[in-house]
This record gives structure tokens, C-alpha cells and sequence, in this order.
């Protein structure tokens, strides 16, 4: 059969999407869940790394990676349309800053100007030739006594802070380093025996 290859025309998701829908609530409605979501997209790409709670920092991350915006000539600010999904430092690596809509998206979801620049300038050469996703998400310890929310921390990769996993690849203790060792001390034994006999 004869198909065109559709797999380029739309950017893929490098993160698992929660199947189910979000219940996340704002005492000021569906404007204000957005408002705050934009405030942490755009605290993300500010400071490349922050502590907030484990959903925030999910649907956050989604909409780091996958934004949302406007089809059929609507406001993108408006919330009455149908959404076509996006991803905002995907759209920005694939089609750079002379692009009408993604120029369009970046706008939106970042609200401080300056971050349109380092967006461009900063981030999409450092992710250009990425092949895993943009961003990074832990989950961090609760605070006790206090509030029972679950906390995360959600990075960019590649920011210039240190790591929050230990590289573990140099502990003598862990299993594949101990068998390595019996190997090489097995192996220095027999040639050890070869060159006494």
C-alpha cells in the first residue's frame, strides 16, 4: 500500500499522559487554573528548576511539553474553542521564531517577554538534537508535620544545577561492580598461573 509517512507532521509526546481526566480546582474557574498553569510553565523555563506539588507539576509538564492552541482562527486565550495539541519547545526547535503560531504559543504560555528570547536562544539549541523528553520530574520528600500533598520537583534537562541522583555506577557494593571484580581477580589469577608454569 501507498501511504504518505504522517509521523513528521505532528511532533511526538515524550512523556506518559495520565489517561484519566484532571479534577484540579480554582476558586477562580477554568481562568484561573490556567493563569496558575502558565505561571509554572513560565517559572520552569525561568528558573529550569522548581519544588511545587506532584499534580501541578505533572499537568505542568504536559503542558511544557504538550501545549495547547487555537484552531480555526480563535483567540488563543479564549477557552470555547476546540484545542489542538502542541508542544512548545518542540514546535520551537522544529520551526524556530519566525513562525506566526508558534511565536503565538510561546506568548501565551510565557509571561514574561524576556523568556521568549531564552527560549529561542537558549533552550532549543540545547535541545535540538534531544531524543528523550524535555523535561525531568522527582518526587521529593512530604514535609512532617505538615500538609499531606505530595511534592515534586520538576526540571529542564541539561540546567546548570547539580544533579538530584546519585551517580551510583562507581559504588564498589553494588552487584554487577562485585562481579566484576571477582572477574578480574579470577583473571589475574589464572595469568598469574600460566606465566609461574
Amino acid at each position: 500500500m501507498n501511504q504518505a509517512d504522517v509521523t513528521k507532521l505532528i511532533s511526538q509526546l515524550r512523556i506518559a499522559v495520565r489517561p484519566s481526566q484532571r479534577n484540579l480546582k480554582n476558586s477562580d474557574g477554568p481562568e484561573g487554573r490556567l493563569l496558575k498553569l502558565r505561571k509554572t510553565v513560565t517559572a520552569l523555563m525561568k528558573h529550569e528548576r522548581i519544588e511545587l506539588y506532584y499534580n501541578r507539576a505533572d499537568e505542568a509538564r504536559g503542558y511544557a511539553e504538550l501545549v495547547r492552541i487555537i484552531s480555526n482562527g480563535y483567540n488563543i486565550s479564549s477557552l470555547h474553542s476546540i484545542p489542538i495539541p502542541k508542544q512548545l519547545i518542540s514546535n520551537a526547535i522544529r520551526h524556530g521564531d519566525r513562525h506566526k503560531a508558534t511565536m503565538e504559543l510561546a506568548d501565551y504560555w510565557l509571561l514574561e517577554k524576556q523568556l521568549v528570547h531564552k527560549l529561542f536562544k537558549v533552550l532549543v539549541p540545547r535541545y535540538e538534537n534531544y531524543n528523550v523528553s524535555y523535561t525531568r520530574m522527582y518526587r521529593a520528600p512530604r514535609d512532617y508535620p505538615g500538609m499531606y500533598y505530595r511534592q515534586s520537583v520538576l526540571e529542564l534537562r541539561g540546567n546548570p544545577y547539580p544533579s538530584l541522583v546519585m551517580d551510583q555506577s562507581h559504588n564498589r557494593n553494588l552487584l554487577h561492580n562485585v562481579l566484576l571484580d571477582e572477574a578480574r581477580k579470577e583473571f589475574r589469577r589464572k595469568k598469574l598461573a600460566d606465566l609461574v608454569n
